[in-house]
């Protein structure tokens, strides 16, 4: 049975890449009667019904996946986020690096539109990028027409499937067209009148680049957490990770009780206040979420 790799899902069909050839497949229903819906990224095996199409007859285990965007068996995402039109959204941030570390996706932050910044702006930003940086997560900077993106982007990329997300407006299309000029994606004007992008991009598309592959999703605003339960939210803040064997008490939710080594560490600034207050923001939320049957 031939196997290949799902790099485009469209209108109910899903183009295989199996070595040179790419193959036109549509999934078998029995897909549909488990609930089960093949995803890009997905490694298939496949039957050949004719000239390059076919049919996907199962789907090989998935290291992770992601619902929003519907991607599988992703090594890495880079979050591109603005740091102006829209402005840097540090709670935003902090909500999409949460779910990424999850579901043991790495993450990258990509700060675009950087040419924009006042002074002052500009130092804020400084600011946060150290505070990311301190934390251990990898940051690079861009704008429109940089020159060296490409050069900044392919030793993260070689080797790596990897998902290029974030919000509407953030410069998203306007990052894959300066590495990738041949895509011709269309960009959106941001909506001065609704502060985000109109959506532009309408699938999910593995493409190959510098050696790795990389995903442009459509456009979305948010992550949500129902697959992170409250005992394990804080696993997902790395800071807060080393620091929780020194809690008093085991499975710790750094909330209410005492001698706990997470809030002491804000108390002395070893860990940022925001930092804690999203985390504080994402608990209520897990905790209220409505249960799932």
């Amino acid at each position: 049975m031939p196997k290949g790799q799902i790099r485009k899902a469209l209108s109910g069909f899903y183009y295989v890449q199996d070595a040179e050839q790419l193959i036109s497949c549509r999934g078998r229903g029995v897909f549909r009667n488990k609930g089960i819906t093949p995803l890009v990224g997905d490694y298939v095996e496949y039957e050949v019904e004719g000239n390059n199409n076919g049919t996907i007859t199962a789907i090989l285990e998935r290291k992770n996946e992601l619902v929003r965007p519907p991607v599988a068996n992703i090594d890495q995402a880079i979050l591109v986020f603005s740091t102006k039109e829209p402005a840097f959204n540090t709670a935003l941030l902090d909500r999409f690096l949460v779910v990424l570390e999850s579901f043991q996706v790495r993450p990258i932050i990509c700060l675009t539109k950087t040419d924009l910044l006042t002074d002052k702006e500009r130092q804020a930003i400084v600011e946060y990028k150290s505070k990311y940086e301190a934390i251990g997560y990898k940051i690079i900077e861009t704008f429109k027409g940089d020159a060296q993106l490409l050069e900044k982007v392919t030793p993260l990329i070689q080797g790596k499937t990897t998902v290029l997300a974030g919000q509407s407006g953030v410069g998203k299309s306007t990052l894959l067209n300066t590495i990738m000029p041949a895509l011709g994606l269309k960009t959106g004007m941001i909506s001065e009148a609704l502060g985000r992008g109109k959506h532009t991009t309408r699938h999910v598309e593995l493409m190959e680049l510098a050696g790795g592959l990389i995903a442009d999703t459509p456009g979305f605003s948010s992550f949500d957490f129902e697959k992170i339960e409250k005992e394990e939210l804080a696993q997902c803040f790395p800071e807060f990770l080393a620091l929780s064997e020194g809690c008093k008490f085991r499975g710790c939710l750094h909330l209410k009780e005492p001698k706990c080594a997470v809030k002491q560490a804000v108390e002395d600034r070893r860990v940022e206040q925001y930092r804690y207050d999203h985390y504080l923001q994402f608990l209520q939320e897990i905790i209220e979420r409505k249960p799932r049957y």
